[in-house]
């Protein structure tokens, strides 16, 4: 069986493209159409030796092909959400953000559309 199917609502998931990682929190698991419900957490950006953290926690939820996901790691969340709660919280929703969050989502989708072809 599919691990990916063990999904549990409020489990820290991965979904990774390239040197990008978006960590999210998973809603709801819908197996009967293999989609996975997440709420974006964090876009991260691996740069050589540091990484680029993008707090997504005000971007909408998303509906993704549940086999994509893979479980994240505690020690590998708990650094990255550390450094996003430390600091102040927004007043108004960072539409850079969620720009990043969709071009994320595009290229995804476009690697993995040619990949059928």
């Amino acid at each position: 069986m599919d691990m990916s199917l063990d999904f549990q609502p409020g489990q820290i998931v991965a979904l990774e493209h390239g040197d990008r990682n978006l960590y999210a929190e998973v809603i709801q698991v819908v197996v009967s159409r293999q989609l996975c419900w997440v709420r974006p957490l964090l876009l991260v950006t691996f740069i050589e030796e540091s990484s680029v953290i993008t707090d997504l926690r005000d971007a909408s939820d998303l509906l993704w092909h549940i086999n994509l996901f893979r479980p994240a790691v505690d020690t590998e969340v708990i650094t990255l959400l550390s450094q996003v709660l430390a600091k102040e919280s927004k007043t108004e929703p960072d539409l850079a953000a969620k720009q990043q969050l969709n071009e994320f989502i595009y290229q995804l989708w476009q690697a993995y559309q040619n990949r059928d072809e």
